[in-house]
């Protein structure tokens, strides 16, 4: 015991009796010589303590004479788990012994030995220390106590932590690299690392670039690699060539600004191959150069031999990927270091992968291949000088699916976000969706230990992330997914990396050092403390099917573990309902399910204990249930580009606005079998892909879909076909880059840039080689490093700027403008570089580098200049084959400040939409404003070889937009353009006129659409979705379509949407408005110009959207709209017809908001020929009245048609449709088709007829009245079904009711015509019509009485009633005066008339309607002697008349002559006019009508026919009368007539 040490005086390491001072050693050895029994006494006095369970306090007074090795075990101060393991340590509570204190001697020497003791224990174990506390505590005092401090311990960091968060703005701050990244000069085929290190909060976002071109590791997997590990970020450049020689910027960005630094690489040869020294050569520069290189001591050669190629293989199988390794020199004991890589990833050993080295070859074995081992694999050999590496594609195809058109599986199941009972698990989407849509996913868990996997989800979902909640705190699980279609299950994906149910804390807890946690033994359990409310509660992600809250837990919480109750409420009430009622979750996460889509919801958290549950959260913002993220668009334009015969390269355009993209499939069909196949089966992110297993000769379109969690997006457009073969390679030798040390000292300052390019003509080439000859003479014995590039079929780069011209200047900076390159090297400028120079005397100086960076614009501004002094300058273009060679000096120019009022010249004129009489012409604003803003600008013109006195303006008033078209140019004349601008000053100087231009329609192809111009054709799809229509065919592989609006570039698709597909574009108007409004054209890049406009007016958008309007809701149209018809058997049939319908149109028949079916009731048909379309019903019932509708559907065109049959409508029809039933019974037997009625002739005799149907022998007619039968008098006929029963000489004795019955053995029917009272009247009236229409004119007669009126009739009736007038009043009758009826003349006498007795006269007929007059003037002519004699003169004139000579009929043999003639009479000479069934008939050949001397009117028939059998008459006419004779010719043919 003695002999142990305490922990606490372990930590010094320098303890020794050295250690302590004078003082102690001084005490100790006086306390050991004094006294020996106090050690004993010590002894007894700890092993009491001991015994007693309290902890001894070591003196440790004779430890220089114990052994440094304990002779027992010493005590150990750990704290151990079940299991043994170490958790931590136990902190012994230390308590003075009570014997030091009551004293243990009375003597004074004892007194005095136990003060030194205690002096010096006290001196040696608390030196420097705060002496330890003696007072005894009770255990759960101190717990308590340390608890108190630990828990306030704990609240002060939360709150400091709290403030800070509250107080954000005083914590963040801008990017600063602490470390900047440095640059490096390296060797071809070394690896090169550049890194820094960045400060900032919050946490920037760093990227890398080269040449201003962000680096994308994908887009070259091996190539580049980024890591980022607490603010230190690196980049590594693989395998160095000359295309890495460039100047790299890394940007540091957040929300506090942004920062950027440089750093350049440049990459060495030291070794150089035949073409090299033959190129050398070619350019005159001596060899011995180059043989002065610096030469490295012996290094390993490394080669791969007999590599593996692209593979291919299917889930399941077992692939080897191998490689033949020769290291030189060969040391047996030497061992490479061996790595094999996908994807950039470095692979370890694992069930799923093994490798091998056996000396001499590298050996990868894929034991089960899945879809996640697709992708490229590298093998990388590394000695200690450098290494080698070999790369080849492994494509892993689906395997056959277990039921047929089952999906494929899904890949890269990981698990996130895991806590105690919640885990996130996602996955990507297969490639593969069997042939029908992929309906969702299954998740699926199995605990590990055990072989059983249980289904997590009990509905498929969608989205390819899914909370999977319930799990085991400490238990362990993976997943796997699998995909369903409607034909069935996939296979399942390759299960997850074991996951732990536990906390995150727990988690790094366990793979944490220890930290010093201290657990107190024998703890006495506190009180319970209620927790708070958690903190932080936020939304995390939304779905149509989930929603996933996370939260933290609350500072007062107490001392025992929290869990948590989750509430929602729909947004707008108050009413919080618990989730999880029965079992709170552990974890401060939650996924909620069966949330109703499209609500909006708050949710809030409360935390619970064995003390109670606490106040909720704080409630989030109302959130709305459904899918946050979108299925991103369809990629852009695909392009295939020939690779090898087995092998084409696609590369297309990124999806636009696409939200945590994944990667994108390519698919491959060959031309004409409309089947396409994946290329890839594992998501790949970059936009270039080599699809490689086609088939040599044949020919493939390719697309390619984008993916995210959401889902896959909609198929790109079909590339152009492309047949699958070797790709032509033109190899050329292209001096790349010069450096030379001591001209970068003066003579060539700006050659690290790359001062040649790939020379793009021969007289280029010879202006390098000029330059080259002439540095070379300068070298002396200097190094110089020529970086070559022997590349196949590569860009060049590009030819000087020209034409430089300053836009503004002031006192310490000068705007430049230049124009671009003629020749851009076959791939786009990306940016310029400036250099300046000092002019001094007349004598320029250094070149200066005027920017660091290249800027895109052809404007740039030059700073740090020095007032009234001269500069020349020079520019250089840059694209992705180099910087080119710079332009010639500038004119001198002094830097001294502009002070004139009017602008500057405008800059960057560009001429587009070039055709033989019209241009658009684009330019910039000046620079420099002048003294007022510009506000307008004039366009100047001239013939290209024209005098400078030839400038003509083309507007004369200014204009505001800074575009023109120009309208006013001839064909086959070339013209060259300026702007100047103006303001309120006046108008400033002009810009540098443009390039000659050549007023010519290039001429084009005839495609459907286009025409030969190639103008945007404005097109209105199906969908009613409006696109402007561009076609181009003259592009080149870096040809793009440019839309502009206005003619600015048009970026945002919020409006406009653009897709390319092979030489034609479009751009879409998502939501077309007066927004959009404006002219907008294309132009297409890398081409001679080739571009068109089309302006868009109110008035022509108008147009557009109601044609739009009309495609994206087509209407069938009609003939006829639904109508309703009662057809036999009183069924009812509804119909409409359609003006246009194919035969995949489909009718839905509905009544009162109710689908009717095909059935015994109804009866439906739809004739696809005609478009008819009708329901036939039995019957109408009471409940069949309502709304009958049509409703049609063709394709996306509707309509519907409805008819609306309630009230009296209905009863009508129903009443009409139950008569027309019993009638169509009624007419199964004898049956009347005209009921009795009664005809008066004009001879006045009455008939009674009916008209009879489906009569035979045996059916009999039965004629009654007033009931009793009418016996056959021989008036009553039977024939041709018509029923007749004549009363002659019809009186009051004839009123009755008559009836008619007609009856067999297949029934009866019965007729009645009621002739009582007013039916009789009628009748009578009616008679009487026809006697007063038979009634003759008044004439006048002298008798020897007087005169008489008399009138004759046909047929007399004594009911008729007649009335005299005179002078329009009814006579009264006298002895003078009389009248009466003599046989049928009704006559009026006038005895002795008198000169009163003068005047008008007329009879009256009654009918019981207006009645009929004849009239007769009365006038006196002169007196006799007596009144007898007087004598009357009528004025009378006759009318005309038919006096005879036609007869009834005429019967005639058919081709023989007829010839009818009759007597005409009246004054004056009648009209005659034949008819022929009541139609004039005009005189001709065939018929011959004559009138001669006023009196014989003949009519003739050259040649008789059967067509001339009809009803006949002659009408005569004059003003005093009208009347016609009837007669009937009948033809018949000699044949019918034997």
């Amino acid at each position: 015991m003695s002999g142990s040490i305490p922990f606490y005086q372990k930590q010094h390491r320098h303890y020794d009796r050295g250690y302590r001072s004078k003082e102690v050693e001084s005490a100790v050895s006086q306390y050991q010589s004094s006294s020996s029994s106090y050690a004993t006494r010590s002894r007894a006095s700890a092993s009491l303590s001991a015994s007693r369970g309290l902890s001894a306090s070591y003196s440790g007074l004779e430890e220089s004479r114990l052994s440094p090795i304990p002779k027992r075990a010493k005590p150990t101060y750990l704290a151990m788990d079940k299991e043994n393991q170490i958790i931590g340590y136990v902190v012994p509570i230390f308590r003075g012994s009570q014997e030091y204190a009551s004293g243990l001697s009375d003597t004074e020497e004892a007194r005095m030995k136990e003060s030194a003791g205690y002096m010096a224990r006290r001196n040696l174990f608390t030196s420097g220390l705060e002496m330890e506390r003696t007072e005894q505590t009770s255990r759960k005092v101190s717990v308590r106590q340390s608890a108190e401090h630990i828990s306030l311990s704990k609240r002060i960091y939360e709150n400091e932590e709290y403030h800070k968060c509250m107080n954000e703005d005083s914590l963040m701050h801008a990017p600063k690299f602490v470390i900047k990244p440095r640059s490096h000069t390296v060797w071809e085929k070394q690896c090169v690392r550049l890194h820094c290190t960045v400060s900032g909060w919050p946490d920037p976002r760093v990227v890398w670039y080269k040449n201003n071109v962000t680096i994308d590791p994908m887009a070259r997997p091996g190539k580049y690699k980024l890591q980022s590990s607490y603010n230190v970020h690196s980049l590594e450049i693989d395998r160095c060539d000359f295309d890495d020689t460039a100047q790299y910027r890394v940007s540091a960005m957040n929300s506090r600004g942004e920062l950027s630094t440089f750093a350049s690489v440049v990459v060495k040869k030291d070794t150089f191959s035949v073409e090299c020294i033959q190129l050398y050569n070619r350019l005159g520069i001596p060899l011995s150069f180059f043989l002065n290189l610096r030469c490295y001591g012996i290094t390993f050669e490394t080669n791969i031999v007999d590599g593996f190629g692209v593979s291919f293989g299917r889930e399941g199988e077992t692939m080897s990927l191998g490689a033949m390794v020769i290291i030189s020199p060969n040391l047996a004991r030497y061992q490479p270091d061996v790595q094999w890589y996908r994807d950039d990833v470095l692979l370890q050993p694992s069930k799923w992968c093994q490798m091998h080295w056996s000396g001499d070859k590298a050996t990868l074995t894929l034991t089960h291949l899945n879809k996640e081992d697709e992708g490229l694999y590298t093998l990388r050999i590394t000695t200690k000088t450098k290494y080698e590496t070999y790369s080849a594609y492994v494509f892993v195809r689906d395997a056959d699916a277990e039921v047929e058109g089952a999906p494929g599986a899904p890949l890269d199941v990981t698990c996130q976000d895991a806590s105690k009972d919640y885990v996130i698990v996602t996955w990507k989407q297969p490639a593969v969706d069997g042939g029908n849509s992929i309906l969702g996913y299954f998740v699926d868990r199995c605990e590990v230990g055990t072989t059983h996997w249980s289904q997590c989800n009990d509905t498929p979902i969608k989205f390819a992330r899914f909370p999977v909640t319930g799990l085991v705190e400490g238990r362990s699980y993976t997943f796997r997914v699998r995909a369903v279609n409607k034909s069935g299950m996939s296979r399942p994906s390759r299960t997850s990396e074991v996951v732990a149910a536990m906390d995150p804390a727990d988690r790094t807890r366990s793979s944490a050092p220890w930290t010093g946690q201290i657990i107190v033994t024998e703890e006495e359990p506190a009180e319970g403390v209620v927790p708070g409310r958690p903190k932080e509660l936020e939304v995390t992600e939304a779905t149509k099917n989930y929603v996933v809250l996370s939260w933290k837990a609350p500072g007062e919480r107490g001392h025992e573990g929290i869990m948590y109750y989750v509430e929602k409420c729909v947004s707008g009430t108050d009413s919080w309902q618990r989730v999880n009622t029965e079992i709170p979750v552990k974890s401060p996460r939650y996924a909620l399910f069966d949330l109703a889509e499209g609500k909006a919801y708050r949710f809030r958290v409360r935390c619970c204990n064995s003390a109670g549950v606490g106040e909720p959260s704080e409630a989030t913002e109302a959130t709305t249930v459904g899918d946050k993220l979108d299925i991103p668009s369809a990629p852009g334009r695909v392009v295939p580009t020939r690779n090898t015969d087995t092998s084409v390269v696609v590369s297309w355009e990124a999806s636009r606005n696409a939200k945590e993209l994944v990667g994108y499939y390519i698919e491959a069909s060959i031309v004409g079998s409309n089947t396409f196949e994946p290329c890839n089966n594992k998501p790949v992110k970059a936009t270039r892909f080599v699809c490689h297993g086609l088939v040599t000769g044949e020919s493939y379109v390719f697309r390619v879909k984008a993916l995210n969690a959401a889902g896959l997006s909609e198929c790109s457009q079909e590339s152009e076909a492309i047949k699958v073969k070797a790709a032509i390679v033109h190899r050329h030798v292209a001096v790349q880059a010069i450096y030379w040390p001591p001209l970068a000292q003066g003579c060539l300052t700006h050659t690290h840039r790359g001062a040649f390019g790939p020379p793009s003509t021969p007289s280029v080439f010879r202006h390098c080689a000029d330059h080259l000859s002439t540095y070379c003479s300068l070298a002396g014995s200097h190094t110089l490093w020529a970086l070559l590039a022997i590349s196949s079929a590569v860009p060049a780069s590009p030819t000087p700027p020209y034409g430089i011209s300053v836009l503004e200047c002031v006192r310490d900076s000068m705007v430049l403008a230049w124009k671009q390159p003629t020749f851009i090297g076959g791939a786009d400028i990306t940016g310029y570089f400036v250099d300046y120079r000092e002019v001094i005397n007349g004598v320029p100086g250094k070149w200066h580098e005027a920017n660091v960076k290249a800027v895109s614009d052809r404007a740039y501004r030059v700073s740090d200049l020095k007032e009234n002094r001269k500069y020349q300058f020079q520019v250089r273009a840059a694209n992705m084959a180099g910087v080119g060679i710079p332009s010639l000096p500038s004119e001198t120019f002094i830097c001294e400040e502009w002070t004139i009022a009017v602008p500057g010249p405008p800059h960057d004129l560009q001429v587009t939409e070039v055709r033989a009489n019209t241009l658009v012409l684009l330019f910039k604003p000046p620079v420099y404003q002048g003294r007022d803003p510009v506000n307008g600008f004039y366009v100047d013109i001239k013939e290209a070889d024209a005098e400078e006195e030839a400038w003509r303006g083309v507007n004369e008033k200014a204009i505001s937009t800074n575009y023109m078209k120009i309208k006013i140019l001839k064909e086959g004349e070339t013209y060259v353009f300026r702007v100047r601008a103006q303001n309120k000053a006046g108008v400033g100087k002009a810009s540098e006129p443009t390039e000659p231009v050549l007023a010519e329609t290039k001429p084009g192809r005839t495609i459907k659409v286009i025409p030969l111009c190639y103008p945007i054709v404005v097109d209105i799809d199906d969908d009613g979705v409006i696109s402007m229509n561009f076609a181009c065919s003259n592009l080149t592989p870096d040809s793009k379509f440019v839309w502009s609006k206005n003619y600015k570039e048009i970026t945002d698709e919020t409006r406009i949407t653009v897709a390319t597909s092979g030489e034609k574009s479009k751009a879409i108007f998502n939501m077309p408005a007066e927004d959009d409004i404006g002219i907008y054209s294309c132009a297409v890049t890398h081409t001679n110009g080739e571009s068109s406009s089309y302006t868009l007016s109110a008035e022509e958008l108008k147009k557009l959207l109601e044609i739009s309007h009309d495609h994206k809701f087509p209407i069938i149209p009609l003939k006829t709209e639904l109508a309703v018809e009662l057809q036999e058997k009183g069924r009812v049939r509804f119909w409409l017809q359609a003006e246009k319908i194919s035969a995949n149109g489909k009718i839905e028949y509905v009544f009162n908001d109710n689908t009717l079916s095909q059935g015994e009731k109804y009866k439906m048909n739809f004739n696809k020929d005609t478009g008819v379309i009708e329901m036939i019903m039995e019957s109408l019932l009471q409940e069949d009245e309502g709304t009958f509708t049509f409703q049609l559907q063709d394709g996306k065109a509707t309509n519907q048609s409805s008819l609306v049959l309630i009230g009296e409508v209905f009863k009508g029809l129903q009443k009409e449709s139950e008569f027309m039933c019993k009638e169509w019974h009624r007419k199964q037997g004898p049956h009347f088709v005209e009921y009795l009625s009664y005809e008066v002739t004009p001879e006045c005799c009455v008939f009674l007829k009916c008209k009879v149907g489906n009569i035979k022998k045996e059916t009999v007619a039965l004629w009654y009245k007033d009931g009793r039968e009418v016996k056959g008098d021989g008036n009553l006929t039977f024939t041709e079904g018509v029923l007749n029963l004549e009363i002659a000489q019809i009186s009051k004795k004839d009123a009755g009711v008559y009836e008619i019955v007609m009856k067999d053995d297949r029934g009866k029917d019965t007729s009645t015509l009621n002739l009582t009272e007013q039916g009789f009247r009628d009748l009578m009236n009616e008679m009487f019509s026809h006697i007063a229409n038979s009634s003759t004119a008044l004439k006048i007669q002298s008798t020897e009485e007087g005169i008489r009126l008399y009138s004759f009739v046909s047929y007399y009736n004594e009911a008729l009633q007649v009335t005299w007038h005179h002078k329009d009043s009814a006579i009264a009758f006298t002895d003078r005066i009389k009248s009466g009826v003599v046989g049928e003349q009704l006559w009026l006498q006038i005895i002795e008339p008198t000169e009163k007795d003068k005047g008008k006269y007329a009879i009256e007929f009654h009918d019981g309607k207006g009645g009929l007059k004849r009239t007769v003037e009365l006038a006196g002519q002169g007196e006799t002697t007596s009144l007898s004699g007087l004598i009357l003169v009528l004025l009378f004139s006759d009318r005309a008349r038919v006096a005879g000579g036609l007869p009834d009929v005429v019967t005639i043999q058919e081709l023989k002559a007829l010839n009818l003639t009759c007597n005409i009479s009246g004054d004056p000479v009648p009209e005659v006019v034949w008819l022929k069934n009541e139609r004039e008939i005009v005189s001709d050949d065939h018929y011959i009508m004559k009138f001669e001397s006023g009196k014989y009117a003949s009519f003739t028939i050259t040649t008789v026919n059967t067509t001339d059998s009809g009803k006949y008459s002659i009408l005569v006419k004059n003003k005093y009368g009208t009347e016609s004779a009837d007669f009937t010719i009948s033809v018949f043919s000699p044949d019918s007539k034997k």
